[in-house]
Formats: structure tokens, sequence, C-alpha cells
């Protein structure tokens, strides 16, 4: 255990935490996932589900354990051409994707040969950003003009938010702020931003305007719900969001301070996602104020954890990645937290590192695999400079022997020589082994 903890490079403290996290959410998705385990087979045994989510969790480890051996700038010149490969899944998965759970949104794709469904908007969402970090940092020092950067830059973005718009208004919705937060952090012109965020809510708008007139529309299916999500969360109107929320304060009430116990909850039985975008609400009847307070916690302090390694990486590239890749994921759990409690309406953002569900924890460890990276940058450099400052002490070591071998005179020099050559193992014998035998 020793050694493998050694060969983890990087900033200890964000492994720390990101292993907190991980290891506390087996308790709760066990707990919670009762309500899987009746509905998929009678039986309520969850033994599965906590296997399949040690699983997830396992490679999502393995995830960041590669990802973090690759230095960070490669992801620059790899963000440029996974782009376009993202659009073609996302298509795909428009076109032809999977429904889960019951969902009215094709989200999902089924991987080929595996049986795994993967959620692309996760994977683009990433790669965005990624490739809004390597733009910024690119024309950091360049005066472009707003016709060029547009075309660079927003051009990408657009396309990526339309085509996961129909599908989750959510998940483009927080990519959309998340891209527009790192153009202020990079310095991009204010102006142009107002500009960006008024031609992306006329967008908004116009698709609207085309899905009253195509109601029929499968791709347009989802506008209802967004509608009356939202009407529900400013009225008292009840459906099966309010019941959701419902009983998701019923939960948290019940857990008071200390909570009911590991496995006591009540309400994983009555919440139909208890096990990912309600998990908060378990965690809280289970575990009590103390335990949601103490995840609360856990996440902030990731969070000034990813402030400190954004003000220490090298290169602007590395600053933007680590606040791109690092602050979606707080702002994702501060929705799911805000979600449980009613302070939003119904997202479908899960807790992450916490909720169960493979793509998300696997790109949510890819995602600190790179942050993972560029804090790794600064501990590679400094071990170069001192193995640099080693070796130039020793050939200076070196060049002093010579210089005060020169400086003797010329019968103790010999004598030096001649000792040395004593101590030669080189053969001049026909026996190649008087060497070691005369020495």
């Amino acid at each position: 255990m020793k050694q493998l903890v050694n060969k983890l490079k990087g900033d200890r403290v964000i492994w720390s935490f990101v292993a907190l996290l991980a290891l506390f959410s087996f308790m709760p998705v066990f707990s919670a996932s009762s309500n899987l385990a009746y509905i998929g087979h009678g039986t309520g045994n969850t033994l599965g589900y906590l296997v399949k989510h040690l699983a997830h969790v396992c490679i999502g480890f393995l995830i960041i354990y590669w990802v973090h051996k690759v230095p960070y700038h490669y992801f620059r010149a790899i963000s440029k051409i996974a782009l376009p490969v993202v659009w073609l899944l996302l298509l795909y998965t428009l076109l032809k994707g999977t429904v889960i759970a019951g969902a009215n949104a094709s989200r999902w794709i089924q991987v080929p040969f595996i049986g795994i469904t993967f959620q692309t908007s996760t994977l683009a969402a990433s790669v965005l950003f990624i490739y809004v970090a390597r733009y910024l940092s690119k024309t950091k020092e360049e005066n472009e003009p707003f016709q060029t950067s547009f075309v660079q830059l927003w051009v990408p973005v657009f396309i990526t938010l339309a085509l996961i718009l129909p599908a989750n208004f959510s998940t483009t919705a927080l990519i959309f702020a998340m891209v527009m937060m790192l153009t202020f952090i990079g310095k991009y012109p204010l102006k142009y931003i107002a500009f960006i965020i008024g031609s992306g809510i006329a967008m908004l708008a116009f698709f609207l305007l085309v899905a009253k007139a195509f109601p029929e529309s499968r791709f347009f299916s989802r506008v209802s719900t967004w509608e009356s999500r939202i009407m529900n969360f400013t009225t008292d109107k009840p459906d099966e969001d309010d019941y959701q929320i419902e009983k998701a304060k019923i939960a948290i009430a019940s857990g008071r301070l200390g909570g009911l116990g590991p496995g006591k909850s009540v309400q994983k039985n009555f919440l139909p996602q208890s096990s990912s975008d309600f998990i908060y609400a378990i965690v809280v009847e289970e575990y009590g104020l103390v335990g949601g307070v103490s995840i609360l916690v856990l996440y902030l302090l990731l969070l000034f954890r990813f402030v400190i390694a954004s003000h220490k990486a090298n290169t602007l590239f590395g600053k933007l990645v680590v606040v791109g890749l690092g602050f979606p994921m707080i702002f994702q759990a501060m929705i799911n937290m805000a979600v449980a409690v009613e302070l939003l309406p119904v997202t479908g953002q899960t807790l992450p590192l916490i909720s169960s569900g493979g793509s998300s924890i696997w790109m949510t460890c890819f995602s600190l695999g790179i942050i993972i990276s560029v804090t790794k940058k600064d501990e590679e450099i400094a071990e170069e400079q001192e193995e640099k400052e080693r070796r130039k002490e020793a050939l200076q070591r070196l060049i002093d022997k010579e210089l005060a071998e020169e400086d003797l005179p010329v019968d103790e020099r010999e004598e030096i020589y001649e000792e040395e050559a004593m101590y030669s193992i080189q053969d001049n014998s026909r026996n190649p082994m008087n060497a070691v035998l005369n020495k």
C-alpha cells in the first residue's frame, strides 16, 4: 500500500478528498438501492448494486491514475481533435440514443459488445472546457477580432450546446454558465461576453418557439417537462416531481441532527431516484445534519484546493483547465443538494463521486486526473531542478579535483596516476581474471 501511495503524484490533498468522498458513497448507495432492487427483481437484495458501484469506483480510480500520468499539455491538442468526435457521438445519441428508467429523453448510448450505457454529454462537457481553456490561453497575447474568436470559439460552443439541449436542459445551462465563467477568468472582453449571453438567450427563446410550433416532434419532447418543473416549483400543483421533492424533504426532516443510522432510511423505498438524483436526501436521513454538512464541507474544501492548484499552475492553460474542470464538479454538487432541499427545480444532476452511475463517475474521475496532472507538473519541475543542481555540483567537484591535481608537482601527479592504475580492471593479459586477482 505504501509503495502504491508513493507512486501517486500530484496534489495529495485532492487525492485524499476524492478518496473520502468515494469511500463514503458505498453506504448510501448500498442502502438507497433497495428501491431499485425491489423494482428490478423483487427481492430487495442490494448486494449486486453495491458490487456494481464498487466496479464503477475502481474503474474511476484507474482512470484517475492513468490520466494523471499523462502530461496535461497533451490534452491541449487532443481537445481540438476530440471535439468533432464528440459532436458525432452527441448526434448519434440524439437520434439513436437509449432511454433509461422511463425517461423521455435519449441521453445514453450503448457501448457495443460490452452492454454498458454511457452518457455522452458528460464527455462533451469535459472536452469543451479543455477546448475553451486551450483557445483562451492561445489568444492571451493576441488581440484577435471578435469575428475570428466567434468562429473559432463560440461556434464550437454553440454546436455542442445545441446537440445537448433537446435531451438535457440542466446540463446545457450548467455548461454554458461554466464557459461564461471560464471566459471571464481568461480575461475575454466583457462586451463580447455580454453579447454572447444575449445571443444564447435569444437562441434558447427561438428553440422554445420552434418547440411550440412542433409539439409532436421527438426533438422537443422535453420542453413540456421543463415547463412543468418550473411551474410546479413556483406553485403548489402536485405532480411526479413534487412527489419526489416531498419525499426528499420528509427524509431530510427525519434525519434531524444525528440521523436514523446507516441503512435505516425509510424514504429510500419511495424515492424513485434515491441512489442518484436524490441521494443527498438519503444521506441526511441516515446520517443527519452532521453527515449532510460534512459532505458539503468536503466539497467546499475540494473547491478551495482547486483554487490553490489553479493559482500554483505554471501556465495559463493549466490554470484555466483546473478551473474549467474542477468548478463544474462543485457547482453540480451544489445543484444536487439545492434540489433535494427545494431551493431549485428538479434537474437530474447527480452528486459527483457519491451518486451511483458509471459514466458520471468515470468522467468526473477523468477530469480529476487532468487536474492532478496539472498539480503534478509543479512537482516534476521541482524534482528536475533539484536533479540539475545535483549534477552541476558533481561536475563542479570533478572540475575542482582536476584543477587541484594540475597544481600538484609532477612527481606527486605521477604517484596518483600510478595508484589509480593499480586498481584498474582493464584486461592487459591473456588471463581475463588477472586484473581482478591482482587487485
